[in-house]
Protein backbone atom coordinates (compact mmCIF):
# COMPACT_ATOMS: atom_id res chain seq x y z
CA UNK A 1 0.00 0.00 0.00
CA UNK A 2 2.79 2.45 0.84
CA UNK A 3 4.56 1.72 -2.43
CA UNK A 4 1.67 3.27 -4.31
CA UNK A 5 1.50 6.22 -1.90
CA UNK A 6 -2.07 5.61 -0.85
CA UNK A 7 -3.73 6.76 2.34
CA UNK A 8 -3.30 4.41 5.31
CA UNK A 9 -3.26 4.32 9.09
CA UNK A 10 0.33 4.71 10.23
CA UNK A 11 -0.20 5.12 13.98
CA UNK A 12 -3.10 3.90 16.08
CA UNK A 13 -3.50 4.56 19.79
CA UNK A 14 -6.44 2.77 21.36
CA UNK A 15 -7.40 2.58 25.02
CA UNK A 16 -10.76 1.93 26.68
CA UNK A 17 -11.89 5.57 26.60
CA UNK A 18 -10.00 6.95 23.59
CA UNK A 19 -9.02 6.18 19.99
CA UNK A 20 -6.36 8.12 18.08
CA UNK A 21 -5.59 7.24 14.48
CA UNK A 22 -3.08 9.01 12.26
CA UNK A 23 -4.32 8.68 8.67
CA UNK A 24 -1.23 9.27 6.59
CA UNK A 25 -1.14 10.04 2.87
CA UNK A 26 2.28 9.38 1.41
CA UNK A 27 2.12 11.41 -1.81
CA UNK A 28 1.38 14.56 0.21
CA UNK A 29 3.39 13.48 3.27
CA UNK A 30 0.29 14.53 5.21
CA UNK A 31 -1.18 13.30 8.46
CA UNK A 32 -4.86 13.73 9.29
CA UNK A 33 -6.27 12.46 12.57
CA UNK A 34 -9.35 10.62 13.79
CA UNK A 35 -9.93 10.93 17.54
CA UNK A 36 -12.85 9.28 19.29
CA UNK A 37 -14.14 9.13 22.85
CA UNK A 38 -17.43 7.76 24.18
CA UNK A 39 -19.24 7.86 20.85
CA UNK A 40 -18.00 11.29 19.76
CA UNK A 41 -15.27 11.91 17.18
CA UNK A 42 -13.09 14.77 15.99
CA UNK A 43 -11.19 14.99 12.71
CA UNK A 44 -8.06 17.10 12.53
CA UNK A 45 -6.83 18.51 9.19
CA UNK A 46 -8.90 16.24 6.90
CA UNK A 47 -8.13 15.73 3.23
CA UNK A 48 -10.63 16.68 0.54
CA UNK A 49 -11.86 13.10 0.07
CA UNK A 50 -13.64 12.51 3.37
CA UNK A 51 -14.93 8.95 2.98
CA UNK A 52 -12.18 7.48 5.17
CA UNK A 53 -13.33 9.56 8.14
CA UNK A 54 -17.02 8.91 7.56
CA UNK A 55 -16.40 5.16 7.30
CA UNK A 56 -14.43 5.07 10.56
CA UNK A 57 -17.13 6.93 12.45
CA UNK A 58 -19.90 4.76 11.00
CA UNK A 59 -18.02 1.56 11.75
CA UNK A 60 -17.60 2.61 15.37
CA UNK A 61 -21.10 4.04 15.75
CA UNK A 62 -19.63 7.45 16.53
CA UNK A 63 -20.82 10.96 15.69
CA UNK A 64 -18.30 13.42 14.25
CA UNK A 65 -18.62 16.48 16.47
CA UNK A 66 -15.65 18.67 15.51
CA UNK A 67 -13.48 19.32 12.48
CA UNK A 68 -10.34 20.95 13.84
CA UNK A 69 -8.22 22.99 11.43
CA UNK A 70 -4.74 23.89 12.61
CA UNK A 71 -4.35 26.66 9.97
CA UNK A 72 -5.12 27.54 6.37
CA UNK A 73 -3.21 24.77 4.63
CA UNK A 74 -1.21 25.77 1.56
CA UNK A 75 -0.17 22.37 0.22
CA UNK A 76 -3.60 20.75 -0.04
CA UNK A 77 -7.28 21.60 -0.06
CA UNK A 78 -8.75 20.53 3.25
CA UNK A 79 -11.95 18.52 3.52
CA UNK A 80 -13.51 20.62 6.25
CA UNK A 81 -16.35 22.04 4.15
CA UNK A 82 -17.45 18.74 2.59
CA UNK A 83 -17.15 16.95 5.92
CA UNK A 84 -19.20 19.60 7.71
CA UNK A 85 -21.95 19.42 5.08
CA UNK A 86 -22.16 15.64 5.34
CA UNK A 87 -22.07 15.37 9.13
CA UNK A 88 -23.22 18.67 10.61
CA UNK A 89 -19.95 18.79 12.58
CA UNK A 90 -18.61 22.15 13.68
CA UNK A 91 -15.56 23.54 11.88
CA UNK A 92 -13.14 24.89 14.48
CA UNK A 93 -10.23 27.25 13.90
CA UNK A 94 -8.12 29.12 16.41
CA UNK A 95 -7.82 32.92 16.70
CA UNK A 96 -7.28 35.16 13.65
CA UNK A 97 -8.83 32.72 11.14
CA UNK A 98 -10.90 34.99 8.87
CA UNK A 99 -13.04 32.73 6.66
CA UNK A 100 -15.80 33.25 4.07
CA UNK A 101 -17.94 30.45 5.55
CA UNK A 102 -19.43 29.59 8.91
CA UNK A 103 -17.00 28.25 11.50
CA UNK A 104 -16.32 28.44 15.21
CA UNK A 105 -13.32 30.59 16.10
CA UNK A 106 -12.01 29.30 19.41
CA UNK A 107 -10.13 31.52 21.83
CA UNK A 108 -6.64 30.84 23.12
CA UNK A 109 -6.87 28.52 26.12
CA UNK A 110 -10.47 27.49 25.44
CA UNK A 111 -11.36 23.89 26.29
CA UNK A 112 -13.70 21.87 24.06
CA UNK A 113 -15.14 18.56 25.34
CA UNK A 114 -15.24 15.36 23.28
CA UNK A 115 -16.80 12.39 25.04
CA UNK A 116 -14.65 11.71 28.11
CA UNK A 117 -11.70 13.78 26.92
CA UNK A 118 -11.05 17.45 26.15
CA UNK A 119 -9.12 19.58 23.68
CA UNK A 120 -7.39 22.73 24.84
CA UNK A 121 -6.82 25.37 22.15
CA UNK A 122 -3.27 26.77 22.05
CA UNK A 123 -2.81 29.66 19.66
CA UNK A 124 0.70 29.16 18.25
CA UNK A 125 1.26 31.74 15.49
CA UNK A 126 4.43 31.72 13.41
CA UNK A 127 4.00 29.35 10.50
CA UNK A 128 0.90 31.45 9.83
CA UNK A 129 -0.81 34.03 12.07
CA UNK A 130 -3.79 31.74 12.73
CA UNK A 131 -1.76 28.58 13.39
CA UNK A 132 -3.17 26.68 16.33
CA UNK A 133 -2.13 23.59 18.28
CA UNK A 134 -4.74 21.34 19.88
CA UNK A 135 -3.74 19.81 23.22
CA UNK A 136 -5.58 16.59 24.06
CA UNK A 137 -6.39 16.09 27.73
CA UNK A 138 -7.27 12.47 28.57
CA UNK A 139 -10.16 11.33 30.75
CA UNK A 140 -8.12 12.15 33.90
CA UNK A 141 -7.27 15.65 32.67
CA UNK A 142 -3.64 14.72 31.94
CA UNK A 143 -1.87 16.29 28.92
CA UNK A 144 -1.65 13.36 26.52
CA UNK A 145 -0.88 14.65 22.99
CA UNK A 146 -0.55 17.75 20.85
CA UNK A 147 -1.76 18.06 17.27
CA UNK A 148 0.62 20.70 16.02
CA UNK A 149 -0.29 21.19 12.36
CA UNK A 150 2.70 22.93 10.76
CA UNK A 151 3.90 24.59 13.96
CA UNK A 152 6.08 21.67 15.06
CA UNK A 153 7.20 18.74 12.93
CA UNK A 154 9.35 15.79 13.90
CA UNK A 155 12.83 17.22 13.49
CA UNK A 156 11.73 20.60 12.20
CA UNK A 157 9.25 23.46 12.41
CA UNK A 158 7.00 25.04 9.80
CA UNK A 159 8.43 27.46 7.28
CA UNK A 160 7.60 31.07 8.22
CA UNK A 161 7.45 32.57 4.73
CA UNK A 162 3.99 31.47 3.50
CA UNK A 163 1.92 34.20 5.12
CA UNK A 164 4.14 37.21 4.45
CA UNK A 165 2.54 40.47 3.44
CA UNK A 166 3.64 44.06 3.15
CA UNK A 167 3.67 44.58 6.89
CA UNK A 168 4.86 41.15 8.02
CA UNK A 169 8.12 39.53 6.91
CA UNK A 170 9.27 35.93 7.27
CA UNK A 171 11.59 37.16 10.02
CA UNK A 172 8.59 38.59 11.89
CA UNK A 173 6.73 35.28 11.59
CA UNK A 174 9.82 33.31 12.62
CA UNK A 175 10.03 35.43 15.75
CA UNK A 176 6.39 34.69 16.51
CA UNK A 177 7.07 30.98 16.00
CA UNK A 178 9.99 31.11 18.45
CA UNK A 179 7.72 32.67 21.06
CA UNK A 180 4.91 30.18 20.42
CA UNK A 181 7.17 27.16 20.77
CA UNK A 182 8.76 28.33 23.98
CA UNK A 183 5.72 29.81 25.72
CA UNK A 184 3.11 27.23 24.70
CA UNK A 185 4.63 23.94 23.54
CA UNK A 186 7.97 23.51 25.28
CA UNK A 187 6.26 24.13 28.63
CA UNK A 188 4.33 20.87 28.29
CA UNK A 189 5.48 17.56 29.88
CA UNK A 190 8.12 15.54 28.04
CA UNK A 191 5.85 12.49 27.67
CA UNK A 192 3.29 14.40 25.60
CA UNK A 193 3.02 12.82 22.14
CA UNK A 194 3.59 15.09 19.12
CA UNK A 195 1.29 14.52 16.12
CA UNK A 196 2.24 16.89 13.25
CA UNK A 197 0.49 17.52 9.93
CA UNK A 198 3.46 16.50 7.77
CA UNK A 199 6.53 14.31 7.49
CA UNK A 200 9.57 14.12 5.20
CA UNK A 201 8.77 14.98 1.60
CA UNK A 202 6.53 17.94 2.34
CA UNK A 203 7.55 21.39 1.12
CA UNK A 204 6.18 22.91 4.36
CA UNK A 205 9.53 22.41 6.10
CA UNK A 206 13.14 21.65 5.21
CA UNK A 207 14.49 19.10 7.74
CA UNK A 208 11.53 16.89 8.56
CA UNK A 209 12.10 13.36 9.79
CA UNK A 210 10.59 10.31 8.13
CA UNK A 211 9.08 9.53 11.51
CA UNK A 212 5.62 11.02 11.85
CA UNK A 213 5.21 11.06 15.63
CA UNK A 214 7.45 11.32 18.69
CA UNK A 215 7.42 12.44 22.29
CA UNK A 216 7.94 16.09 23.04
CA UNK A 217 10.89 15.18 25.28
CA UNK A 218 12.71 13.54 22.38
CA UNK A 219 12.03 16.56 20.21
CA UNK A 220 13.48 18.87 22.84
CA UNK A 221 16.66 16.80 22.64
CA UNK A 222 16.83 16.24 18.87
CA UNK A 223 14.98 19.01 17.06
CA UNK A 224 17.38 21.83 16.18
CA UNK A 225 14.62 24.44 16.58
CA UNK A 226 13.90 23.46 20.21
CA UNK A 227 17.41 23.83 21.62
CA UNK A 228 17.15 25.17 25.13
CA UNK A 229 20.04 27.59 24.69
CA UNK A 230 18.86 28.97 21.36
CA UNK A 231 18.34 32.73 21.25
CA UNK A 232 15.49 34.32 19.36
CA UNK A 233 17.93 35.79 16.84
CA UNK A 234 19.61 32.40 16.27
CA UNK A 235 16.23 30.77 15.76
CA UNK A 236 15.14 33.36 13.20
CA UNK A 237 18.37 32.95 11.25
CA UNK A 238 18.32 29.13 11.23
CA UNK A 239 14.64 28.81 10.38
CA UNK A 240 14.70 31.35 7.55
CA UNK A 241 17.98 30.45 5.83
CA UNK A 242 17.96 28.03 2.93
CA UNK A 243 14.22 28.17 2.30
CA UNK A 244 13.44 27.54 -1.35
CA UNK A 245 10.55 29.48 -2.91
CA UNK A 246 7.23 27.74 -2.20
CA UNK A 247 5.45 25.89 -5.03
CA UNK A 248 3.24 28.24 -7.03
CA UNK A 249 0.01 26.49 -5.98
CA UNK A 250 0.53 27.08 -2.24
CA UNK A 251 -1.12 30.53 -2.03
CA UNK A 252 -3.94 29.32 -4.28
CA UNK A 253 -4.73 26.38 -2.00
CA UNK A 254 -4.53 28.59 1.07
CA UNK A 255 -7.08 30.93 -0.52
CA UNK A 256 -9.45 28.03 -1.27
CA UNK A 257 -9.17 26.84 2.32
CA UNK A 258 -9.99 30.32 3.57
CA UNK A 259 -12.72 31.26 1.08
CA UNK A 260 -14.29 27.91 0.14
CA UNK A 261 -14.53 25.57 -2.86
CA UNK A 262 -16.92 23.28 -4.75
CA UNK A 263 -18.16 19.90 -3.54
CA UNK A 264 -15.67 17.09 -4.13
CA UNK A 265 -18.50 14.72 -5.14
CA UNK A 266 -19.22 16.92 -8.14
CA UNK A 267 -15.52 16.95 -9.06
CA UNK A 268 -15.39 13.17 -8.91
CA UNK A 269 -18.58 12.78 -10.93
CA UNK A 270 -17.30 15.09 -13.67
CA UNK A 271 -13.96 13.30 -13.86
CA UNK A 272 -15.57 9.83 -14.03
CA UNK A 273 -16.63 10.24 -17.65
CA UNK A 274 -15.16 7.54 -19.96
CA UNK A 275 -14.31 8.92 -23.41
CA UNK A 276 -13.72 7.19 -26.71
CA UNK A 277 -10.60 8.19 -28.61
CA UNK A 278 -12.69 10.42 -30.88
CA UNK A 279 -14.47 12.09 -27.94
CA UNK A 280 -11.18 12.49 -26.09
CA UNK A 281 -9.54 14.21 -29.06
CA UNK A 282 -12.56 16.45 -29.72
CA UNK A 283 -12.72 17.66 -26.11
CA UNK A 284 -8.95 18.16 -25.96
CA UNK A 285 -9.11 20.44 -28.99
CA UNK A 286 -12.33 22.25 -28.07
CA UNK A 287 -11.40 22.94 -24.44
CA UNK A 288 -7.66 23.35 -25.00
CA UNK A 289 -7.37 20.70 -22.31
CA UNK A 290 -4.15 19.55 -20.68
CA UNK A 291 -3.65 15.82 -21.23
CA UNK A 292 -2.05 14.24 -18.16
CA UNK A 293 -0.62 10.74 -18.57
CA UNK A 294 -0.36 8.99 -15.21
CA UNK A 295 1.30 5.72 -16.26
CA UNK A 296 4.83 4.65 -15.28
CA UNK A 297 7.59 6.64 -16.92
CA UNK A 298 8.83 3.62 -18.91
CA UNK A 299 5.38 3.06 -20.37
CA UNK A 300 5.01 6.75 -21.17
CA UNK A 301 8.37 6.99 -22.90
CA UNK A 302 7.53 4.16 -25.29
CA UNK A 303 4.36 5.80 -26.60
CA UNK A 304 2.13 8.72 -25.59
CA UNK A 305 -0.44 11.06 -27.10
CA UNK A 306 1.41 14.02 -28.63
CA UNK A 307 1.64 17.06 -26.31
CA UNK A 308 0.52 15.10 -23.24
CA UNK A 309 2.47 15.60 -20.02
CA UNK A 310 3.77 12.82 -17.82
CA UNK A 311 2.86 12.91 -14.12
CA UNK A 312 3.14 9.33 -12.90
CA UNK A 313 0.55 8.46 -10.29
CA UNK A 314 2.98 6.27 -8.35
CA UNK A 315 5.26 9.21 -7.59
CA UNK A 316 4.58 12.58 -5.97
CA UNK A 317 1.79 13.07 -8.46
CA UNK A 318 -0.34 15.88 -7.03
CA UNK A 319 2.52 18.05 -5.68
CA UNK A 320 4.26 18.02 -9.07
CA UNK A 321 1.05 18.94 -10.87
CA UNK A 322 0.64 21.74 -8.34
CA UNK A 323 4.18 22.96 -8.83
CA UNK A 324 4.05 23.04 -12.63
CA UNK A 325 0.44 23.56 -13.80
CA UNK A 326 -0.27 27.18 -13.00
CA UNK A 327 -4.00 27.35 -13.71
CA UNK A 328 -6.15 25.54 -11.12
CA UNK A 329 -9.11 25.80 -13.51
CA UNK A 330 -7.29 24.30 -16.50
CA UNK A 331 -9.44 21.61 -18.20
CA UNK A 332 -7.73 18.24 -17.73
CA UNK A 333 -8.08 14.91 -19.54
CA UNK A 334 -6.52 11.77 -18.13
CA UNK A 335 -4.67 8.84 -19.63
CA UNK A 336 -4.30 6.19 -16.94
CA UNK A 337 -4.00 2.49 -16.37
CA UNK A 338 -7.58 1.17 -16.52
CA UNK A 339 -9.07 1.23 -13.04
CA UNK A 340 -6.93 4.09 -11.71
CA UNK A 341 -8.76 7.05 -13.28
CA UNK A 342 -10.79 7.89 -10.15
CA UNK A 343 -7.64 7.81 -8.05
CA UNK A 344 -6.01 10.38 -10.33
CA UNK A 345 -9.09 12.62 -10.27
CA UNK A 346 -9.22 12.46 -6.47
CA UNK A 347 -5.56 13.28 -6.05
CA UNK A 348 -5.83 16.25 -8.39
CA UNK A 349 -8.77 17.55 -6.35
CA UNK A 350 -6.68 17.29 -3.19
CA UNK A 351 -4.54 20.16 -4.49
CA UNK A 352 -7.35 22.19 -6.04
CA UNK A 353 -7.43 20.95 -9.66
CA UNK A 354 -11.18 20.40 -9.98
CA UNK A 355 -11.68 20.57 -13.75
CA UNK A 356 -10.98 16.99 -14.83
CA UNK A 357 -13.35 16.36 -17.75
CA UNK A 358 -12.91 12.61 -18.20
CA UNK A 359 -10.46 9.92 -19.21
CA UNK A 360 -9.48 7.84 -22.23
CA UNK A 361 -11.65 4.74 -21.92
CA UNK A 362 -9.47 1.65 -22.13
CA UNK A 363 -6.25 3.57 -21.61
CA UNK A 364 -3.54 4.18 -24.17
CA UNK A 365 -4.35 0.93 -26.00
CA UNK A 366 -7.61 2.47 -27.21
CA UNK A 367 -5.92 5.49 -28.80
CA UNK A 368 -6.36 5.44 -32.58
CA UNK A 369 -4.11 8.37 -33.51
CA UNK A 370 -0.37 8.71 -33.74
CA UNK A 371 1.85 8.27 -30.69
CA UNK A 372 4.97 10.20 -29.78
CA UNK A 373 8.02 8.73 -28.00
CA UNK A 374 11.01 9.91 -26.00
CA UNK A 375 14.43 8.46 -26.71
CA UNK A 376 16.37 6.83 -23.89
CA UNK A 377 20.09 6.39 -23.35
CA UNK A 378 21.94 4.29 -20.78
CA UNK A 379 24.49 5.74 -18.38
CA UNK A 380 27.29 4.10 -20.38
CA UNK A 381 25.81 5.42 -23.60
CA UNK A 382 25.71 8.96 -22.23
CA UNK A 383 29.35 8.85 -21.14
CA UNK A 384 30.29 7.63 -24.64
CA UNK A 385 28.22 10.33 -26.30
CA UNK A 386 29.79 13.09 -24.19
CA UNK A 387 33.27 11.85 -25.10
CA UNK A 388 32.53 12.94 -28.68
CA UNK A 389 32.52 16.58 -27.48
CA UNK A 390 29.60 17.54 -29.73
CA UNK A 391 28.86 21.20 -28.91
CA UNK A 392 25.14 20.61 -29.49
CA UNK A 393 25.00 17.93 -26.75
CA UNK A 394 24.00 19.13 -23.29
CA UNK A 395 23.11 17.48 -19.98
CA UNK A 396 20.23 18.84 -17.94
CA UNK A 397 20.34 17.76 -14.30
CA UNK A 398 16.81 18.48 -13.04
CA UNK A 399 17.42 17.62 -9.39
CA UNK A 400 17.25 20.15 -6.58
CA UNK A 401 20.29 22.41 -6.06
CA UNK A 402 21.26 20.57 -2.87
CA UNK A 403 21.30 17.25 -4.76
CA UNK A 404 23.32 18.80 -7.57
CA UNK A 405 25.88 20.25 -5.17
CA UNK A 406 26.40 16.82 -3.57
CA UNK A 407 27.58 15.42 -6.91
CA UNK A 408 27.04 16.00 -10.63
CA UNK A 409 28.52 15.54 -14.08
CA UNK A 410 31.04 18.08 -15.32
CA UNK A 411 29.36 20.76 -17.46
CA UNK A 412 25.85 19.58 -16.53
CA UNK A 413 23.35 22.43 -16.28
CA UNK A 414 21.31 22.36 -13.09
CA UNK A 415 17.73 23.10 -14.15
CA UNK A 416 15.55 22.02 -11.19
CA UNK A 417 12.18 20.70 -12.28
CA UNK A 418 10.49 22.85 -9.64
CA UNK A 419 11.50 26.01 -11.49
CA UNK A 420 11.79 24.87 -15.09
CA UNK A 421 9.64 27.73 -16.39
CA UNK A 422 12.33 30.16 -15.29
CA UNK A 423 14.96 28.10 -17.12
CA UNK A 424 13.24 27.74 -20.51
CA UNK A 425 14.76 30.87 -22.03
CA UNK A 426 18.24 29.32 -21.61
CA UNK A 427 17.43 26.30 -23.80
CA UNK A 428 18.10 26.01 -27.53
CA UNK A 429 15.86 24.01 -29.87
CA UNK A 430 18.94 23.02 -31.89
CA UNK A 431 20.61 21.29 -28.94
CA UNK A 432 20.20 17.67 -27.89
CA UNK A 433 19.26 17.58 -24.22
CA UNK A 434 20.13 14.50 -22.17
CA UNK A 435 17.93 14.81 -19.09
CA UNK A 436 18.31 13.08 -15.75
CA UNK A 437 17.15 13.32 -12.16
CA UNK A 438 17.93 10.84 -9.39
CA UNK A 439 16.06 7.83 -10.74
CA UNK A 440 13.90 8.84 -13.72
CA UNK A 441 10.58 10.24 -12.49
CA UNK A 442 11.31 13.96 -12.51
CA UNK A 443 13.36 13.78 -15.70
CA UNK A 444 10.40 12.26 -17.56
CA UNK A 445 8.15 15.11 -16.43
CA UNK A 446 10.76 17.58 -17.64
CA UNK A 447 11.25 15.74 -20.94
CA UNK A 448 7.52 15.54 -21.62
CA UNK A 449 7.10 19.27 -21.05
CA UNK A 450 10.00 20.03 -23.38
CA UNK A 451 8.46 17.82 -26.06
CA UNK A 452 5.12 19.59 -25.68
CA UNK A 453 6.90 22.91 -26.25
CA UNK A 454 8.50 21.85 -29.50
CA UNK A 455 11.88 20.53 -28.34
CA UNK A 456 12.41 17.45 -30.51
CA UNK A 457 15.95 16.50 -29.49
CA UNK A 458 15.13 15.21 -26.02
CA UNK A 459 16.79 12.11 -24.52
CA UNK A 460 16.02 10.57 -21.13
CA UNK A 461 18.95 9.07 -19.20
CA UNK A 462 17.81 5.66 -17.99
CA UNK A 463 18.37 5.15 -14.27
CA UNK A 464 19.24 8.79 -13.70
CA UNK A 465 21.99 9.94 -11.38
CA UNK A 466 21.92 6.62 -9.53
CA UNK A 467 23.04 4.82 -12.69
CA UNK A 468 25.55 7.50 -13.66
CA UNK A 469 27.17 7.57 -10.23
CA UNK A 470 27.21 3.78 -9.93
CA UNK A 471 28.94 3.39 -13.29
CA UNK A 472 31.48 6.10 -12.50
CA UNK A 473 32.44 4.59 -9.14
CA UNK A 474 32.75 1.08 -10.59
CA UNK A 475 35.52 2.12 -12.98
Amino acid sequence: MFAKLRTFVRHKHNRPNMIIEQIYTGCLAQGAYYIESNGEAAIIDPLRDVDAYLERAERNGATIKYIFETHFHADFVSGHLDLAKKTGARIVFGPLADTHYEKYEATDGEVLPLGNIEFKVLHTPGHTPESTTYLLLDETGKEHAIFTGDTLFIGDVGRPDLAQNGARTKEDLAGMLYDSLRSKIMQLPDDVIVYPAHGAGSACGKKMSRETTDTLGNQKLNNYALRADMTREEFIQEVTEGILPPPQYFPKNARLNREGYGAVDEVMKRGARPLSAAEFEEIANRENALIIDTRHQDQFRQGFIPNSIFFGIDGSFAPWVGALVRDLNKPILLVAEPGREAEATKRLARVGYDNTLGYLDGGIDSWTGELDTIKSISAAGLYSQLDKNDPTDAVLDVRKPTEFEAGHLDDALNTPLDYMSEQMSKLDHDHTYHIHCRSGYRSMIFASILKSRGFDRVVDVAGGWQALESLATSH
